[in-house]
């Protein structure tokens, strides 16, 4: 409307000086441009004002609509969201705040064909059954986008025991592909602790990375460090301490851990990587002990501990050195590992012992594990056509086989170490209907030397047969 009122205005003028011009062939008298010009000042001030109504409208609209964006930015609030692996969360609209639900369930069962050695094995006869291997639950998020956190309590375990805390550490990540790290956390050593218990190939990893991870970092492990990464590269360096639920009494076990990964081949068909680690345990718990022992690659009667090296004394630190290598040739993949121990002992000389596992798996549906740069190693496998009725699909089917080696004798150091050797062939046969669930089966035939002063054999040969059904998101 005022527009429309400034040019009408304007149009007057520009008729009332035709109309001038009309009468007015010759020269205008003074009188007449007195007139003219007051005529002008006028109009001056009449335009003046319609544009300050019109700047005063404006900026009013302007305001309003201003309003209007915050207050329905300020009804948006939380917004739920979906992650690519199915995990459920609320984030903040600018998504620089979110939490999320994690969790997975890994039931077990087996059952046992054992032939002991002798009368002085321990156990005669393993307790086949249904097992909790693992029950999580819990969160993980971020605050102001660079700062991750990760919440989870577990309440399964080889011996269904009462909940525990899993996870509780601190991530910042505000350096891009360098993160810093401290809390009870599964310290990032060793390939196959990084590829992740959702998505290893079997139930159990092999007894040799297993021996390697108890003495100073594994799961729950108090620990703080850093890790970065890139395209072909992998590093991190970690200073640990006792696991959650620890005796902080007495003196615990203080380590150190270092991975650095290589990849010097990737690509979407084909990608290769080689690793080193090391790890030294500093600081030995109270009494100066240390005892190395393991199941035979299953969960389900935790009271199966064949090789053992018993209670080693005066032990003052430990030292392992490991190396490994793993490729993913399109659905074809290879992965091991080679550990070496050496137990430092005052008083005895020092023990060292070694072991290692070899594994590969095919996936017969096609599809392929792929590289995570962040974790320096691969991932699970996620069907190309998960199995739901009336589509056709049948999710992925993959078939694994594992030989793994683990001998915890020392005839050589003046205390000679009896922890015996053992030898496993694993074949595994895993269905992943869908990207959150799978089920594993795994046929384990192996046997464990172990002979006592007396030459007594305190091993046995046997063949477990187990299962797990797995939920995680």
């Amino acid at each position: 409307m005022l527009r429309k009122t400034f040019g009408l205005t304007m149009a007057g003028f520009a008729a009332t000086l035709l109309a001038g011009t009309a009468v007015a062939q010759e020269a205008p008298s003074k009188e007449q441009l007195e007139q003219m010009r007051a005529q002008l000042i006028q109009l001056q001030r009449q335009v003046d004002a319609l544009k300050g109504r019109v700047n005063h409208q404006e900026k009013h609209a302007a305001e309003v609509a201003a309003v209007k964006i915050k207050k329905a930015k300020e009804k948006s609030g939380p917004i739920p969201v979906v992650t690519s692996g199915n995990r459920f969360g609320i984030c903040s609209d600018d998504k620089f705040n979110c939490i999320y639900l994690t969790g997975r369930l890994h039931l077990d069962a087996a059952t046992y064909s054992f032939d002991p050695a002798s009368a002085l094995t321990t156990p005669q006869n393993p307790h086949g059954g249904i097992n909790a291997r693992r029950m999580r639950i819990g969160f993980t998020g971020h605050f102001a986008r660079d700062w991750h956190y990760t919440l989870i309590g577990d309440f399964g375990g080889s011996q269904d025991g009462t909940g525990a805390l899993n996870n509780a550490f601190l991530q910042y990540r505000g350096f891009k592909n360098t993160w810093l790290e401290v809390g009870y956390m599964d310290v990032p050593y060793t390939l196959d602790e990084q590829v992740g218990s959702n998505n290893i190939l079997f139930m159990e990893r092999a007894t040799a990375q297993v021996l390697a991870v108890d003495l100073a970092a594994g799961d729950n492990r108090s620990a703080a460090g850093f890790r970065t990464f890139g395209k072909n590269y992998w590093f991190g360096a970690y200073l640990t301490g006792p696991v959650a639920g620890a005796d902080h009494t007495t003196r615990a076990n203080v380590g150190a851990t270092a991975r650095a990964v290589f990849v010097p081949v990737r690509s979407d068909h084909f990608t290769w990587l080689v690793e080193g680690d090391y790890q030294r345990l500093i600081t030995v718990q109270t009494g100066n002990t240390l005892r190395m022992r393991d199941r035979i690659e299953v969960r389900v009667d935790p009271g199966v501990r064949l090789l053992d090296t018993g209670t080693m004394a005066n032990v003052t630190s430990a030292d392992v050195i490991s190396g490994g290598t793993a490729f993913s040739f399109q659905n074809f993949y290879f992965q091991g590992e080679y550990f070496h121990y050496r137990i430092s002992r005052n008083v005895g000389g020092d023990a060292q012992f070694n072991g290692g596992y070899v594994q590969a798996a095919y996936t017969i549906t096609g599809e392929s594990r792929r590289y995570s740069e962040s974790n320096g190693a691969f991932g699970g496998i996620n069907p190309k056509k998960p199995f739901l009725l009336g589509t056709g699909g049948w999710g992925a089917w993959e078939v694994a086989l594992r030989y793994s080696h683990a001998d915890l004798n020392d005839f050589d150091a003046a205390a000679v170490v009896r922890g015996g050797v053992q030898r496993n062939i694993t074949l595994g046969v895993n269905w992943y209907p869908t990207q959150n669930i799978r089920f594993m089966f795994n046929w384990i035939h192996g046997e464990v030397e172990r002979f006592n002063a007396a030459n007594v054999n305190l091993g046995a040969e046997y063949d477990v047969f187990a299962t797990r059904m797995q939920i995680a998101f």
